[in-house]
């Protein structure tokens, strides 16, 4: 690409004004989908964030089709004629759901996933996917089937993961609103890492399936990502809801999420837990980066004060990894089974489903006593302050050439989770997180903050997010790409 792409057009719009006019019938679905479509055939090929893409003269004729029922007073809903591409690892039955792998490459799912059901039952139009890392694992966004995700604001760094071509393609505006989803920090990462908002929402709040583990899978979540906390929430309203077939999904429609996001902030108390009292490795520049945001909250009335939880942080990070290899041995048991793909695993499949299989029941029983024991400190914790925050991740983008980052400040990174670790207190906890930009470090790359708030007050988080974010000024600077 040899010049920057203007801004000021119909993709720079947010969803909701682009969602209004359109229902007004001011801006047509097609003339919405072309500007998409042009965005993405200028930048798609420099960032590498939407893959399995379908062909153009086919997604215009389905946006045909979509003006040609708002002409005859069919409105499907706010996403009504918008351009979707879902993450790679939730099924679509009509674009192949690669999950990053060589061994799924090609294949197509035999159903939708219920947040693929809701997209188009919203009126989205699903244009193709967002890029992730095999099979969702580690949060650096690259496989051998589709390639690199580079970062929105830097070409030669990580664009995170594993929802990282989805952060990419909303921060360069070639999707309105994407959604994600997050076992260790793959919502909020890739939004710290390219400057825009994901939220990681309380366990069961968007339903999860179909899948054969909708019991036991209580770790990984789905959730939405935005350029502002106004159209995550409406896209959040939009996926949140009880459905039947996932057991353990909430109560309720989604629909309080719909509603104004207004809502006094003066007097509220954020707990800041930074580098966890030096536990985690941060690379120089994140925390001062992160502090320096936080006084924006100081800004709107909130009191920020410093906090350590009382906690043996080295056995919940034991108790992570336990939980995890558990899930992911038994997520690919059968490539694993199966002699013609055990070998098309990428080393951390493998090292996932080595260790799950070494484990014995009392083990995972252990492991959950002390999620059980981290969620009554977390509790404790909320009976001080109304939120806790900390980085969104250990250190800025690194290089892209790199599998996972070895080693932080001087310190070894024993796997290529430890990186990650700070994402585990509201994973382990079932709690909404709401990454936020940040600003940019000392060398100008992006970094976001985590706002923790109890399990289930996922509206008080998107209400305290939304403050925060008309009153920062980061999302302001644009990738380089845009101009």
């Amino acid at each position: 690409m040899d010049t920057p792409v203007p801004c000021g057009g119909i993709a720079d719009r947010t969803a909701l004004e682009l969602s209004r006019a359109i229902r007004a019938r001011e801006v047509s679905c097609a003339e919405a989908m072309a500007a998409f479509l042009d965005r993405i055939e200028r930048l798609n090929p420099v960032v590498n964030a939407i893959v399995a893409m379908k062909p153009r003269e086919a997604v215009m004729a389905e946006a045909a089709t979509a003006d040609a029922e708002l002409a005859a007073g069919r409105w499907r809903g706010w996403l009504h004629g918008l351009p979707q591409a879902p993450k790679d690892l939730t099924g679509t039955v009509d674009i192949a759901t690669a999950m990053g792998s060589p061994i799924l490459a090609g294949k197509r799912a035999a159903a939708d996933s219920i947040l693929v059901e809701r997209l188009r039952g919203a009126g989205a139009i699903l244009i193709g996917k967002t890029n992730v890392p095999e099979f969702g694992l580690g949060s650096h966004t690259y496989n051998p089937v589709y390639g690199r995700t580079l970062n929105a604001f830097d070409q030669t760094r990580s664009a995170g993961g594993s929802s990282g071509g989805a952060g990419v393609a909303l921060a360069l505006g070639m999707l309105p609103v994407a959604d994600g989803s997050d076992m260790m920090g793959s919502l909020r990462n890739p939004a710290g890492w390219n400057g825009v908002y994901g939220f990681r929402p309380s366990r069961g709040r968007v339903p999860a399936g179909p899948g054969p583990e909708l019991y036991y899978q209580q770790l990984s979540v789905e959730g939405p990502m935005g350029r502002n906390v106004a159209d995550l929430a409406a896209l959040f309203a939009t996926l949140a809801g009880h459905d039947p077939r996932s057991p353990l999904s909430l109560d309720g429609d989604g629909s309080e999420f719909a509603g104004p996001l207004d809502g006094a902030t003066a007097g509220l108390r954020i707990g800041w837990l930074g580098d966890l009292g030096g536990h985690l490795a941060m690379e120089p520049g994140v925390i001062e980066t992160c502090e320096a945001a936080l006084g924006l909250f100081e800004g709107l009335g909130v009191a920020v004060e410093p906090v350590a939880p009382d906690f043996d942080f080295d056995e919940l990070f034991g108790a992570w990894t336990t939980l995890r290899s558990f899930l992911v041995s038994g997520a690919l048991a059968a490539h694993w089974d199966d002699p013609a793909s055990r070998g098309k695993l990428k080393p951390e499949a493998v090292w996932e489903i080595e260790r799950g299989r070494a484990l014995g029941g009392p083990a995972v029983f252990r492991a959950s006593a002390i999620r059980t024991a981290w969620l009554g400190e977390i509790l404790r914790l909320h009976a001080r302050f109304d939120f806790l925050a900390l980085p969104s991740a250990q250190l800025f983008p690194f290089e892209v050439g790199l599998d996972w980052p070895k080693a932080i400040a001087g310190r070894e990174m024993d796997s290529y989770l430890r990186w990650m670790e700070g994402m585990i207190l509201a994973s382990m906890a079932g709690a909404p997180a709401l990454a936020v930009p940040a600003g940019f470090g000392p060398g100008g790359l992006p970094i976001g903050l985590q706002l923790i708030g109890p399990p289930r007050a996922d509206l008080a988080v998107l209400r305290l997010g939304h403050a925060y974010d008309r009153a920062q000024p980061f999302t302001a600077r644009r990738s380089p790409l845009l101009g």
